[in-house]
């Protein structure tokens, strides 16, 4: 059995590192459940020579950058996300690989089979873990993907004007939906202007991200 010595260490190792690394990473993972969702609320303003400048900056799975400028993008799909996504997917893949490997190894070697049979059963083994914890990263993510907002839920809500809102055109409105405060278009139910500031209730919804309000 001394000539199977420098293998066995490497089992050893292989299960002790990948299975510790792999134990502290899930646990990261459940407890800090939210990781990649951030809330922030930030209002800028100056003023050069003759020149306004009022951005407002609201950061809540959807990026909204207005005055001049308006972008939605789900926090879900973006590149960041799917980026992010995947290099967890990867470390936690590659933690679960060492740790089958050592242990189906160990298992397999203390069974006196041959060491190129524990490589071949470790590596086996390990990849197969690799495929499981691919698999439910993706459940989870088909999971997470079927509770996105539905903007009917916000029928009924009140909430409060955070662009005007002009008589004949949109402007956006602040309303808790599904658990959270997101920011939607809106337009004037009653065809008269809502400043900003203004409650407002949503009564009905235009289309896929523009809800009908009027003031209340």
């Amino acid at each position: 059995m001394g000539d199977m010595a420098w293998i066995e260490t490497i089992y050893w190792g292989a299960t002790i590192i990948g299975g510790t690394l792999f134990i502290l990473r899930t646990i990261l993972m459940v407890v800090g459940g939210g990781l990649g969702h951030h809330d922030y609320d930030t209002h800028v303003e100056g003023d050069v020579g003759d020149i306004h400048v009022d951005h407002d900056v609201d950061i809540d799975h959807d990026l909204h950058v207005d005055h001049d400028i308006y972008l939605d993008a789900d926090h879900t799909d973006t590149p960041f996300d799917t980026d992010f996504s995947f290099k967890l997917l990867s470390m936690q893949g590659l933690t679960a690989f060492f740790m089958m490997f050592g242990l189906v190894g160990l298992a397999l070697l203390k069974a006196d089979l041959a060491i190129a049979i524990t490589l071949l059963g470790g590596v086996v083994a390990g990849l197969f873990a690799v495929l499981v914890i691919s698999l439910l990263f993706h459940q989870t993510k088909r999971l997470q993907s079927d509770g996105t907002i539905n903007i009917q839920n916000a029928i009924g809500q009140n909430g409060s004007v955070y662009l005007a809102i002009p008589a004949k055109g949109s402007g956006q409105v602040r309303v808790p939906v599904q658990g959270a405060l997101k920011v939607f278009d809106a337009v004037s139910k009653d065809k008269k202007p809502i400043k900003t500031g203004d409650n407002i209730v949503v009564t009905d919804v235009a289309d896929k991200n523009t809800l009908i309000v009027k003031k209340v």
